[in-house]
């Protein structure tokens, strides 16, 4: 199992040479896709580099392993252009890229000494001293972290990080000898909610969290509607805060929801895969802006990198129908949720809703353990509406009503 990580490094000193080379990496990125947005269509890297590998070099005056690094980012974002595209989500559109980072490849353009890094500028290679972390110390002194392809990075607040990226291998957990699972459920009035199989239950950050952040969107609804300079200027000191506290938020609860799956002896995490989980559902206007930015994504990758490293493994299961079913009978109903509580139509079972979505998640990477085990493989079938399910994976469990299908 290949674990992936980044640690930010600050730079310690700033310097022209760091911010003229972003401005020409930038200008060498525009002139890219303007070449592949002209054509109509992506460009393979290697078609794409004969033709503008030249004018990078020479018109431009980047470095050799800039230029590529140039055309390879490009033609890849201009490939995940053609698969929104295909998924009728956008549509084919100039990609314009803003003066903030470049892409360095270790070996060729980058080295790293602990404390001091090597990178390649416009004027040749120099040397920057970073600043000292006791956290990724940790990583730099594990000779079987390998580096990887990272970027610099100019943040909002003017100063110069280094974003390198890390890999290493770990050891992969065989999902069908174990028997014990633990489910997520990721939500707004609890960030997440835990479940093993033997029933041991916690919740995570609740009502205090949600109080936080409708106390920030009430004051920049009042100071947007204020309108003047001192506002304004309050306002951009605010800019970003909330998004911040989110962050270090969600880097709290994954890391308690990994020691108790620790404390538990759980090698198994299960989530729920929530992607396209905005355009499928729909939120009436007073809750529009939590919905929207409900940072689901981040405490799953938070959850999922941090119990990599505790030799974990993390499953993703379909959404469709946690929330309204019943943990207890199975019975599916709209009704059966009626905002926290649970009370089952069937059957009268009450629960937390939060609860009983967690139980029906860590259901569900029980029925994959089950189909992997006795069949090899997971089965993909039409559901309900004839529609075919997105083709499964090693790390996604089938829905429910697949499983009762097969």
């Amino acid at each position: 199992m290949l674990l992936k990580k980044t640690i930010i490094l600050k730079l310690k000193t700033k310097d022209n040479d760091l911010g003229e080379a972003i401005d020409k990496y930038t200008e060498g990125m525009n002139y890219v896709s303007n070449v592949v947005f002209e054509n109509g269509k992506p460009i393979p890297v290697r078609k794409l580099q004969p033709m503008t590998y030249n004018h990078l070099r020479t018109k431009i005056g980047l470095k050799s392993q800039m230029s590529c690094n140039i055309i390879r980012q490009v033609a890849g974002t201009y490939q995940t252009l053609l698969a929104q595209i295909r998924k009728e989500e956008t549509k084919w559109q100039l990609i314009e890229y803003n003066p903030t980072n470049i892409t360095y490849s270790y070996g060729r353009d980058f080295s790293l000494k602990k404390h001091e890094l090597s990178i390649t500028t416009l004027k040749g290679r120099k040397r920057y001293k970073l600043a000292h972390y006791v956290y990724a110390d940790r990583q730099l002194d594990d000779k079987n972290w390998k580096y990887c392809a990272s970027k610099l990075i100019r943040h909002r607040n003017g100063n110069d990080y280094f974003h390198l990226s890390i890999e290493k291998e770990t050891k992969e957990i065989d999902i069908t000898k174990t028997t014990d699972f633990i489910g997520i459920d990721v939500g707004i009035n609890h960030l997440a909610v835990a479940t093993t199989t033997n029933k041991k239950n916690r919740f995570f950050c609740g009502g205090e969290i949600k109080n936080i952040r409708n106390i920030y969107s009430k004051q920049r609804k009042r100071l947007q509607a204020k309108g003047t300079r001192s506002a304004k200027r309050v306002l951009k000191q605010q800019k970003y805060r909330e998004q911040r506290l989110m962050t270090d938020v969600n880097h709290v609860v994954s890391k308690k929801i990994v020691k108790f799956a620790k404390e538990h002896r759980i090698p198994v995490i299960a989530m729920e895969d929530l992607n396209g989980i905005r355009k499928r559902t729909k939120a009436h206007k007073g809750y529009r802006y939590k919905h929207s930015s409900w940072a689901f994504r981040q405490l799953q990758s938070f959850i999922d990198y941090k119990a990599k490293e505790e030799n974990m493994k993390v499953v993703y299961v379909d959404a469709h129908y946690t929330s309204q079913t019943c943990s207890r009978c199975g019975h599916i109903e709209q009704s059966n949720r009626n905002g926290l509580v649970f009370e089952c139509k069937s059957c009268a079972f009450e629960l937390h809703s939060d609860l009983n979505a967690s139980r029906n998640i860590e259901h569900k990477a029980r029925n994959f353990r089950h189909d992997l085990e006795f069949q090899g493989c997971v089965v993909s079938h039409p559901d309900g509406n004839g529609e075919p399910q997105r083709k499964q994976t090693e790390f996604q469990a089938p829905s429910l009503k697949s499983s009762m299908m097969i």
